[in-house]
């Protein structure tokens, strides 16, 4: 094998193996399987009594055996996502000169909270950027439009300071408008920040804009997508669940109803029941009138120096139950 893959398990190898990109996909390559066929096959290995590496010393016995319910995972397909360790030492060599680092679900290190949650369906691997130890704290989940106005700016900007001020971690998209506008203002602040990105992974571990809190141990970047990804609607979706589950209380600042990823995201939420969801309250935009319509919590800022936020927050964990039952969930269906 590469000497790069020898710097992780065999188990750490075949998870990438199985789940991975390596680099931009081409037509003719064997795709690796997606989080739904992974979660699949994982659950089917498990309860065999087999580990993903097991693939790499009992293939035969382990594809005779296994028969995929939706006939997508294949031995042939199985073995040309696994016949990729070339490609993937030089993926891993690269990534790794910029500080990125691997972990797969049954990493100690993989945030709990996010596992528990979403179980088989939770990314199989993580690659990141920054301090791991942030993704065992949980914390508020903001999310918004990239299009905001200056009052929605300065709302989430004093919202993320408060955060930062009762050491409240911020959990969002590190996308532009309101997620990257509350990471930044949280971390100026001298608070923390967990950004969960879609795309461009890579590009972002070296960004000026993000350096210094990488280098203070303040912010950690993690995304499910390899880390040269470009932006696809797609994955930008898929990852709003990570943001809700990796959090425990969310916060949406803009939505505009019926469309985009931040109403798509809010309505994953209740459905799910994941955490109590709060709405910025003195808002035009028609995403928070709707989903304060459904029983959101409203939030706005308190003319108060004193700790406010984490009561706040609190309160709107013990009436979640409450507002967020499916009978309540007329507006989504």
């Amino acid at each position: 094998m590469n000497n790069q893959n020898n710097l992780y398990s065999e188990n750490t190898q075949a998870v990438l193996l199985l789940s991975t990109f390596f680099s931009k996909p081409k037509k003719e390559e064997a795709r690796p399987l997606t989080a739904i066929e992974y979660g699949r096959f994982a659950r089917w290995l498990h309860e065999s009594s087999y580990t993903p590496s097991s693939l790499f010393h009992h293939f035969d016995e382990i594809t005779t055996k296994w028969k995929d319910p939706k006939g997508k995972i294949t031995a042939d397909r199985l073995s040309g996502i696994l016949d990729r360790k070339a490609a993937m030492g030089l993926a891993l060599e690269k990534w790794q000169r910029a500080g990125i680092w691997v972990i797969t679900r049954q990493d100690s290190e993989y945030p709990q909270l996010l596992k528990k949650q979403l179980k088989y369906i939770s990314p199989s691997v993580f690659f990141g950027v920054g301090n791991k130890a942030l993704l065992q704290q949980s914390g508020l989940a903001i999310i918004g439009s990239r299009s905001i106005d200056e009052a929605d700016e300065q709302f989430t900007q004093a919202i993320a300071q408060q955060a930062a001020q009762e050491s409240i971690n911020i959990v969002s998209g590190a996308a532009r408008g309101v997620d990257e506008t509350a990471m930044l203002a949280s971390l100026n602040a001298g608070g923390t920040a967990i950004g969960i990105m879609a795309d461009n992974l890579l590009k972002a571990a070296t960004a000026s804009k993000w350096r210094k809190h990488l280098q203070n141990e303040q912010l950690v970047l993690i995304s499910s997508f390899y880390p040269e990804a470009g932006f696809s609607v797609g994955n930008a979706m898929a990852r709003n669940k990570y943001i809700y589950t990796a959090a425990n209380s969310a916060l949406v600042v803009r939505a505009d109803e019926g469309k985009g990823g931040t109403w798509a995201g809010a309505k994953e939420n209740n459905e799910n029941n994941w955490v109590p969801l709060f709405v910025k309250q003195r808002s035009n935009a028609s995403g928070n009138i709707a989903l304060l319509t459904n029983g959101a919590n409203p939030l706005e800022l308190q003319q108060t120096s004193g700790p406010w936020l984490a009561k706040t927050l609190s309160a709107g964990q013990l009436i979640n139950a409450n507002n967020l039952q499916p009978n309540n969930l007329s507006l989504f269906e």
